[in-house]
């Protein structure tokens, strides 16, 4: 009898572990394309996501600008976050996302900074000398003819009316985080980034924030695409938008939408 009963209890063990082994392995958590500045706080809010006992998201962070041409080119992503409004109006309009899932995530500020090791004085004014805080350097920042945070940089040095000092003088970075990089590493001598990007980094120190008004709002929309399958997406979309999910970009130092 007792064999009989372990024989028993074996066969239902395995029929489980059969049973369960395939279900586990089909389930995976929406794609999420987001924009690279947003890197630590999405991280934050999949792992937030993921400890409700939910399939956490697979995250792509890029340039928006990469992140919008691969969604063109028939990328198999669920969600959507841009760095600003243009690059979800192309996607929009192209018909990539689905009708009413649109909605502004968060907001951000554009701020000057210097590597932490060679720290420096600059208020950023119009007609601001920072050709000449540059010296034999460059000034870092994100590719302005796609870019968000490029675009959000050269509108302001536009306004203030220097962009034509330093227009031959730039590093180009394919993202904003590539912009933090070469001021991390000392190889320019300033740098535009988001202040959540400056926040993030112990290796910049902050010089100074550029005025609102000097370019367009930083807004983050929120989409989920046309071509979304899981089933977990919609839900991933409203817990970013859900008081929890605003709390959480709230800490890595995000406008709450």
């Amino acid at each position: 009898m007792p064999k009989l009963i372990l024989r028993t209890l074996a066969c239902i063990s395995i029929f489980f572990h059969i049973s369960w082994v395939p279900a586990m392995a089909q389930q995976r958590g929406p794609l999420v394309l987001a924009a690279a500045s947003l890197q630590e706080a999405m991280t934050a809010a999949a792992n937030a996501w993921a400890a409700q006992r939910h399939a956490r998201p697979v995250l792509s962070f890029a340039a928006s600008s990469a992140l919008a041409r691969q969604i063109r080119s028939g990328a198999p992503a669920d969600l959507f976050v841009s760095a600003d409004e243009e690059w979800m109006d192309d996607v929009e309009k192209a018909g990539f996302v689905q009708r009413g899932s649109r909605a502004d995530m968060a907001g951000n500020r554009l701020v000057l900074i210097a590597p932490a090791r060679a720290p420096l004085r600059l208020r950023i004014t119009r007609g601001m000398p920072i050709a000449r805080a540059l010296g034999g350097s460059r000034l870092a920042m994100a590719n302005p003819d796609s870019v968000p945070a490029g675009k959000y940089g050269r509108a302001a040095l536009t306004a203030l009316g220097v962009w034509p000092d330093v227009a031959n003088r730039l590093a180009l970075g394919d993202n904003v985080r590539s912009a933090l990089t070469l001021v991390e590493r000392g190889e320019a001598r300033l740098g535009i980034v988001y202040a959540t990007d400056a926040r993030a980094s112990k290796a910049v120190v902050l010089v100074d924030s550029f005025p609102a008004g000097s370019h367009a709002p930083i807004r983050y929309p929120l989409a989920r695409l046309s071509a979304s399958r899981n089933p977990e997406a919609e839900g991933f979309r409203r817990f970013l938008l859900s008081r929890a999910g605003q709390d959480i970009l709230a800490r890595y130092g995000f406008s709450r939408r």
